[in-house]
């Protein structure tokens, strides 16, 4: 996989590493998106892991090319492998050290960006051999999550060494990036931090808010509760659909309209299961280009996560993209900062649980709120005070100056 042309190099420059891929739709709105703007002001190497069956969609690798091609990023994608888990993981790694250290040398580039774990590994071997500056963009517990997942035991070799490595990254990096404030007030009580933590700064998963916007459209007849994203691994599918089945008690011509890529048989089997009739449910695939559409059907939005304790450091993109389309919320609290944001804001409802009469009573909360005059602007304007990219951008960008070489 190869994109550019070599260039001279700027001493300004940064190594972005990103282990998600930016053909798929979280890179687009949470790598490459910032990086449109960050490159404005210095030179931008993105060195991603794309996944076969995104790169071999040339259409919209093309587009992706162009949007990197306007804005003066240079892009070195790799092939993303996969199995076996361990070895194919190494295989990257490895990877991405060898083009790192030949990026850093031949482009003169001072300070590397790590978004989270994976590429954090390549960040902290590239620092002892070239001395570069070490970004860690943590984005969450992630050694936390995959045993809250269910996917690693806590007590197990793979915990351990992810924990191991989490400190080394602490201690080394020369700035942290965290999602929330919940997971910076965490880290800071860390007792091997004491006294030696880096600078720390809170930046979410924000949403481009130029896109994000209150629809022009008109919406459907009744009443469109809206879902969007994954519905397995970390979601409570299982009480979006009971809750939704409350809904239509309570409005007879509600809709559930789910915005998901892959998950479309298990989404249907578990609205099945709760008695969902299919005739009131519309189930959609579409480009990240496409789900601000999507959103402006609906009027509210609803996603459930397991309560854990890795889900502190998380900060869901869909929260500040629901707020700046105008759409209000039903969550759930103990997931980052949101519970403050949608309660605080009076832009939506955070349950405690999800036992009958809780869903009940948070819909009618959240129907209050769609009723109410002026929803809409109160929802961007809360998106604007915690989500927006231009905030997001000028935190990085403040970031990066902040590495630089004293002259």
């Amino acid at each position: 996989m190869s994109t550019g042309e070599v260039i001279a190099g700027d001493s300004r420059a940064v190594l972005y590493v990103s282990y998600d891929g930016v053909l798929e739709p979280l890179g687009q709105s949470q790598v490459l998106a910032y990086l449109e703007h960050l490159s404005v002001r210095r030179e931008i190497h993105l060195l991603s892991f794309e996944k076969p069956g995104d790169w071999a969609d040339r259409l919209a690798r093309d587009e992706v090319v162009a949007r990197m091609k306007a804005a003066g990023i240079h892009w070195h994608p790799r092939r993303y492998h996969k199995r076996p888990t361990a070895l194919a993981t190494s295989y990257d790694i490895a990877v991405g050290v060898l083009v790192g250290f030949w990026l850093i040398l031949s482009r003169r580039i001072r300070t590397m960006h790590a978004r989270s774990y994976v590429p954090a590994v390549m960040a902290l071997t590239l620092k002892r051999l070239t001395g570069v500056k070490f970004v860690f963009d943590m984005r969450g517990f992630w050694a936390d999550e995959r045993v809250d997942g269910g996917l690693w035991p806590r007590e197990g070799r793979m915990y351990r060494v992810a924990k191991w490595f989490e400190r080394r990254f602490l201690l080394s990096a020369d700035h942290v990036v965290a999602l929330t404030h919940a997971s910076a007030r965490e880290m800071g009580s860390f007792p091997y931090l004491t006294g030696r933590i880096p600078p720390v700064t809170v930046i979410p998963t924000c949403a481009d808010l130029a896109r994000f916007r209150p629809g022009a459209g008109v919406r459907d007849d009744g009443f469109v509760l809206g879902y969007v994203g994954s519905a397995g691994t970390w979601y409570l599918f299982d009480a979006v659909a009971a809750c939704f089945k409350q809904l239509l008690v309570l409005r007879p011509d509600a809709r559930l309209r789910v915005v998901n890529r892959h998950e479309h048989g298990y989404i249907r089997e578990r609205l099945a299961a709760a008695g969902v009739p299919h005739q009131v449910v519309d189930i959609r695939a579409v480009s990240h280009a496409e789900v601000p559409a999507e959103m402006a059907q609906m009027h509210a939005g609803i996603f459930f996560y397991k309560p854990s304790y890795s889900r502190m450091a998380c900060a869901p993109t869909k929260l500040g993209e629901f707020l700046g389309c105008g759409i209000p919320c039903l969550s759930n609290r103990g997931v980052g900062d949101m519970a403050e944001v949608l309660e605080g804001e009076g832009v939506g409802v955070a349950l405690d649980g999800f036992d009958e009469s809780e869903l009940q009573a948070g819909l009618n909360r959240l129907l209050a709120l769609v009723a109410t005059e002026g929803m809409a602007e109160r929802c961007v304007t809360a998106a604007k005070r915690h989500f927006s990219l231009e905030q997001g951008v000028a935190r990085y960008r403040a970031i990066h100056d902040a590495m630089e070489p004293a002259s």
